[in-house]
């Protein structure tokens, strides 16, 4: 199986595919952040005490659902702004590749690393794509390693070691 996904996944479908994912999020966060809006303002949360503390709570969820509802409009533009950049075999990792990860037991993982987007599992053309940031374990092990070297990471579960099949 070495190498054999790089030409089944479409990368230009990969980025797509996490921009409308993304972009769903925003559309839940943003009707959450407009509910919690409300509720700040809303006559039931007005103080009725000194020590009454609802209005002073809502406001601050509100505050920040505001704040990840920017940063998440923000990942969906750096996302927008990927170009589907072709990889050659002699390519090191970086954010824009598309790879495959083999374990000692032959099986294939597909990651992409983007700069947001982090633990989104996607299904493109139905092959599974997991991405991955540059921050996260796995992200910053895979980063500057080339086609064929081994990876040595520590996820928050266990420890993986694989090696990259295919950078495309």
């Amino acid at each position: 199986m070495f190498g054999v996904m790089e030409a089944v996944v479409d990368k230009k479908k990969v980025i797509a595919e996490l921009r409308a994912r993304l972009r769903e999020r925003l559309s839940a966060l943003t009707a959450a952040q407009g509910a919690a809006q409300s509720g700040a303002v809303h006559e039931e949360t007005r103080q009725e005490d000194p020590k009454d503390t609802r209005a002073i709570e809502a406001t601050y969820l509100a505050r920040g659902l505001a704040e990840r509802v920017e940063t998440l409009r923000n990942d969906i533009a750096a996302v927008g702004s990927m170009e589907a950049r072709v990889f050659s075999p002699d390519d090191s990792v970086a954010i824009g590749a598309l790879l495959g990860l083999e374990d000692a037991d032959g099986d294939e993982v597909i990651y992409f690393l983007a700069p947001c987007g982090g633990g989104e599992k996607l299904a493109v053309d139905g092959v599974a794509v997991q991405v991955l940031t540059p921050t996260s374990p796995l992200g910053s092990a895979l980063i500057d390693k080339n086609t064929g070297e081994d990876v040595d990471a520590y996820l928050p579960t266990r420890r993986l070691q694989a090696c990259i099949a295919w950078i495309a």
